[in-house]
């Protein structure tokens, strides 16, 4: 049989489905492209906002309706928060939530020996461990994902996830390395550490530094020349954290430090943990120790509540971080969060202004950020051509294209930067 993905949703949701990608290859199945001859379809689901909720509905029903004697699989967060929704108003066969990925394939071969529809969905447990899930390859990457731990405590009024995939729970430091040595083993340069609240690696186990342990080792794994972060939260970084980040040799210097607003009353209201203040000087310490960081960000705009005072604050906020890169989103009401039961909603028309406004001083940002490199030499990872040109990253995440020959993909070169073109530097080798 071959089976085929869709995957909606975050990156462990991406590197979740690479490792079921590889379990049911180790099985003898195919890994193919979705068309009318699939005959296993397997939608790994979101459930961040009521959107990626419809959405991840409409492509289960989607995937039998391009082939009505397909077995379907729903797994992930909206399956996990939705059982009942997924399974009545879906053409799921089988559906499993943010746990038991592991076992999909035997749940698979269960449903075909007995043909009646499976529902593995099980609630959390104030204790979970953590399901391990690995990769030994990645399908047409040059970076590779890693996953480190899952499930947040944090609850943030707004926020579904901790819902969706329980409390934190690390995954052992050895199994990581072994994953990852493995990855090297096959040439990969490069690995990005991710998870659902990676800052809390470790907290389940009351290991104070585990995080930055685990990096510490992660940095002496020969063939590996860059560690990348995916998110942190911006109380993970202190003067102990960045001062042994520093001594490393292959940790890259581009962070993602979730902000979501500028204004206090807001970051209150959104149940965060930290104050603005507190936010600035976290970017303070990374451009102590690293001064070309990239520092990119997520901000809502339009939270119930926010004023035309509390906006313009996250607007004083961002112009004195100098952010390299903002993702800008409209708060969108999801259903089983505190948020959801505020009275003081914003209203549309007020909520685009603001998206809008926010985007055209992020624009500006980036470009300031990105002219700072014409005229200098970068190091870049090339990880593809496109036919006359290559492109790659920065260390400190910035997309370049690259013109020139004796380039080879997956290899760390210096180019000069010539010109700056839709927000990506233009170089030579």
């Amino acid at each position: 049989m071959n089976v085929s993905f869709n995957t909606l949703g975050c990156k462990v949701n991406q590197f979740e489905t690479e490792a079921m990608m590889e379990l049911f290859e180790k099985k003898g199945y195919t890994v193919v492209e979705p068309s009318d001859v699939t005959d296993v379809f397997v939608i790994n689901t979101c459930a961040v906002t009521a959107e990626s909720d419809r959405k991840s509905r409409q492509i289960i029903n989607k995937a039998k309706r391009i082939n009505a004697e397909s077995i379907v699989i729903a797994v992930g967060c909206s399956v996990q928060i939705h059982p009942d929704t997924i399974g009545e108003t879906t053409c799921a066969d089988i559906i499993i939530g943010s746990k038991d990925k592991s076992n999909i394939v035997e749940y698979l071969e269960k449903y075909v020996k007995e043909n009646h529809k499976i529902n593995m969905v099980e609630a959390f447990a104030k204790k979970e461990e953590f399901e391990e899930l690995s990769i030994s390859k990645e399908h047409d990457k040059t970076r590779a994902n890693i996953k480190i731990q899952d499930g947040c405590n944090m609850f943030c009024s707004y926020c579904i996830i901790p819902y969706t995939r329980g409390p934190i729970r690390s995954r052992k430091a050895d199994d990581i390395i072994q994953e990852i040595r493995n990855l090297a083993d096959k040439g990969y340069k490069e690995v990005v550490i991710n998870g659902i609240h990676v800052a809390s690696y470790g907290k389940d186990r009351q290991e104070k530094d585990a995080l930055i342990e685990l990096l510490e080792e992660i940095d002496k794994i020969e063939g590996i020349e860059r560690i990348r972060f995916g998110s942190l939260e911006p109380k993970v970084i202190d003067e102990n954290f960045m001062k042994r980040l520093s001594k490393m040799n292959k940790i890259c210097d581009h962070f993602h430090l979730s902000l979501q607003s500028g204004s206090d009353d807001v970051l209150k209201a959104m149940n965060r943990k930290y104050t603005a203040e507190e936010y600035s000087d976290r970017v303070d310490l990374i451009r102590k120790f690293m001064p070309s960081a990239g520092i990119t960000t997520d901000i809502i705009v339009g939270f119930a509540g926010e004023t035309d005072d509390n906006f313009e604050e996250t607007l004083a906020f961002v112009k004195k971080i100098k952010f390299s890169r903002i993702h800008v989103f409209r708060y969108s009401i999801r259903q089983g969060t505190k948020a959801a039961e505020f009275k003081n909603q914003i209203n549309g028309k007020i909520k685009s202004e603001r998206s809008h406004r926010l985007i055209k001083l992020a624009d500006k940002m980036t470009d300031d950020f990105l002219n700072d490199y014409i005229g200098n030499e970068v190091e870049i990872l090339i990880e593809r051509r496109e036919k006359d040109y290559f492109e790659g990253y920065t260390s400190n995440y910035l997309k370049c294209k690259i013109f020139g020959n004796n380039i080879e993909e997956n290899k760390i070169v210096k180019v000069m930067v010539k010109e700056i073109d839709n927000e990506t530097l233009i170089c030579e080798r």
